[in-house]
């Protein structure tokens, strides 16, 4: 423990003292000596009260002793001291969602395994990029885990809404329609195409602020790879750009079960495993270990940090002898009078 203002606790106590000394010295005003007075002092009676105020005068000066110990204590403002050098991951880690029609029903549970990926992370940057014909970040590479957890709940949330259910005069429903559309606003800005795969992957790769870095950089996509326009980017194309930055992929396809094998599957898996990536089902149980083993396995630069001092209170127990002291004070002063 360390005092912030060492000076109040020496003041405070010859403070104390002097007063103690001149309150024991001071002469009683009007106090006069009586004559024959000895022999009350031998009444056994007078003897066992002189006791009693003896010792509760006794208990009165150790308890102001300890209040003002306490009281003085505290005016000095004790503190815990802290230096913190903390050391900053150097992983980053860009989320990459497809949110066009194809991959609706899968992408709620999607953003799910996203968020128990999150829970896995300590110090890692992660972001969160989502795209149809055009992409929107949701949220840019940050450490604030805390943001970025509520950030995917409400996308998990938005995203869970059921198209074949919906009733258009039921306004729980058109709610939780407009959540959904307020959360894909940004993602449609191309008329009349969409699941524009290679341009959403080339996005997310721009999500890395730093070019020329030391930090080991993801990229965790989640597409069905159904594409419906005219993209800038072929997937073969967006998968060169991303390798050529140095920039790991890892694939998770979501589509049907019975797209599994088919033309968009394969090429999928086979331009992921091209640059030595790796390549689930989203509804793979295997897949959040494998993408936590491979994102821990990369290589690491921690980066040090500035050291910074942390000062922080801690008025305990000093408060609570202060409080239980001038009880006990109010107490014994109240039997010392009566």
């Amino acid at each position: 423990m360390r005092l912030v203002w060492p000076a109040a606790l020496g003041l405070l106590v010859i403070v104390g003292v002097a007063w103690l000394l001149a309150r024991r010295r001071a002469p009683r005003p009007g106090a006069l000596p009586i004559s024959g007075s000895a022999w009350v002092a031998r009444v056994p009676q007078v003897r066992r009260w002189l006791r009693r105020y003896r010792a509760l005068r006794v208990a009165t000066a150790v308890t102001l002793v300890a209040a003002a110990v306490s009281a003085a204590v505290l005016a000095s403002r004790p503190v815990e001291r802290e230096v913190r050098v903390e050391r900053l991951g150097s992983r980053d880690i860009v989320l990459c969602l497809d949110v066009s029609g194809s991959m609706t029903p899968f992408d709620s549970a999607i953003v799910e395994t996203f968020a128990r990926l999150v829970d896995s992370f300590a110090g890692e940057r992660i972001a969160l990029s989502v795209f149809n014909s055009t992409s929107r970040t949701v949220f840019p590479l940050t450490d604030d885990y805390t943001l970025a957890l509520e950030e995917l709940d409400e996308a998990s949330g938005a995203l869970a809404f059921d198209y074949e259910s919906f009733d258009y005069e039921d306004a729980d429903q058109v709610a939780e329609f407009e959540r959904l559309l307020t959360f894909l606003a940004g993602t449609e800005g191309v008329p009349d195409q969409s699941s524009l795969i290679g341009d959403g992957l080339a996005a997310c790769a721009l999500q890395f602020d730093e070019q020329a870095t030391d930090r080991s950089r993801s990229i965790i996509l989640a597409t069905d790879n159904y594409v419906s326009g005219e993209p800038l980017y072929t997937l073969a194309q967006a998968v060169e750009l991303v390798d050529g930055r140095d920039v790991s992929l890892v694939g998770l396809f979501g589509g049907e079960v019975d797209l599994r094998g088919g033309p968009q599957e394969s090429e999928y898996r086979e331009e992921v495993l091209a640059v030595d990536g790796l390549y689930f089902t989203a509804d793979d149980p295997a897949a959040i270990e494998g993408i936590v083993a491979d994102v821990q396995s990369q290589q690491a630069v921690d980066l040090d940090a500035a050291p910074e001092v942390v000062d922080t209170d801690r008025p305990k127990p000093w408060f609570g002898i202060l409080a239980v002291a001038v009880v006990a004070l109010v107490l014994l002063q109240w039997r010392l009078r009566s």
